[in-house]
């Protein structure tokens, strides 16, 4: 198939990108390459899949010197150039992982993520109707839960009391992506990830954060007190429920999953498994919830099982000492 993939400079999208052109797919990767986080990491994922990163500009396709693979620096914010890349690829399935990420950064700067994450998306949308792909699937939030408090999480239960902006704009993107499935008869796929980790992981994420204050012998912020559990899962289990997606029957024009590990993980837990893997203990601060935040995640996927045949296999320790691994060799 040819695949676009949005986002394609970000943990997830990298991951997948190197995924689908390993099974031999024709992909097209875009990334505005913000500053976010680090511009070097974004840089060095996309060396890693064969692109000459000083080649790169707002306008022209870098090719991959190992792979069928292509870059395009570009925002989805720009129509004209967006439409003039479905016009010119017609693809089998569009992937939407680009998005202003970050549950917290929300609460600073929330106009980025209605410009990113709603009319974004809404742009993607008005190219998949005017070039319809055979599917298109993009990211939305385990955050969408907001105040439900039912566990474990599943697309039955209602998910209309986000409690920060960057869920709400997650739900906007289903709201939308249902409306152009009814109109238009376009096959969209939400998937709910849920707290993704691993290798080349972001370093705004907690995972990364606590490692980085481990390494560094400084204090690590543990919200609520401690009483947080997350529903951590690892990237290849992730990558590998986006690819079984891709390849399935889907029985509807609209579909929401979750994709997760489906067993959480209490925070204290997942530190204890960052300290075995460093060999350091780590000095934590106990501090208060902070606004926005959710106490717990847990994800039913028996949904997605149901279509896909996917089902996350890694363990939390595995996914730990995976990604401990990495950040290290890339920290050298």
């Amino acid at each position: 198939m040819k695949v676009l993939v949005t986002g394609a400079a970000g943990f997830i999208g990298f991951h997948l990108v190197k995924k689908l052109i390993k099974e031999g797919h024709q992909v097209v990767g875009i990334d505005n390459i913000n500053d976010y986080y680090s511009v070097q990491l974004k840089l060095d994922r996309l060396s890693q899949v064969g692109i000459d990163v000083a080649q790169i500009d707002s306008h022209h396709p870098v090719l991959s010197s190992v792979s069928s693979f292509q870059f395009i620096k570009m925002d989805l914010l720009d129509m004209d150039q967006l439409l003039d890349l479905f016009e010119e690829h017609h693809f089998d399935c569009v992937i939407n992982l680009a998005a202003q990420a970050g549950i917290r950064y929300s609460l600073e700067n929330p106009r980025s993520y209605l410009k990113s994450n709603v009319e974004g998306f809404f742009n993607i949308l008005e190219c998949c109707r005017l070039h319809p792909p055979g599917k298109l699937v993009y990211a939305s939030s385990s955050s969408v839960y907001g105040l439900n408090t039912e566990q474990p999480f599943a697309t039955i239960q209602k998910s209309e009391t986000p409690i920060n902006v960057y869920a709400a704009t997650k739900k906007t993107n289903e709201l939308l992506a249902h409306t152009y499935s009814h109109l238009y008869d376009l096959t969209t796929v939400g998937l709910r990830f849920f707290t993704v980790y691993g290798p080349w992981g972001r370093p705004d994420m907690a995972p990364f954060l606590f490692a980085d204050a481990i390494e560094a012998g400084k204090a690590i912020n543990v919200y609520n007190h401690g009483e947080m559990k997350r529903d951590f899962t690892y990237i290849d289990d992730i990558v590998g429920g986006i690819n079984a997606v891709l390849k399935s029957d889907l029985p509807h024009k609209y579909q929401v999953y979750n994709i997760g590990n489906g067993k959480p993980v209490n925070l204290l837990h997942f530190i204890k498994c960052l300290e075995s893997s460093f060999g350091k203990k780590a000095e934590i601060n106990l501090k208060d919830m902070i606004p926005g935040d959710i106490v717990s995640t847990w994800a039913d996927t028996d949904e997605l099982e149901a279509v896909s045949g996917h089902r996350a296999t890694t363990n939390i320790e595995d996914g730990v000492d995976s990604f401990v691994k990495w950040y290290r060799e890339y920290n050298q």
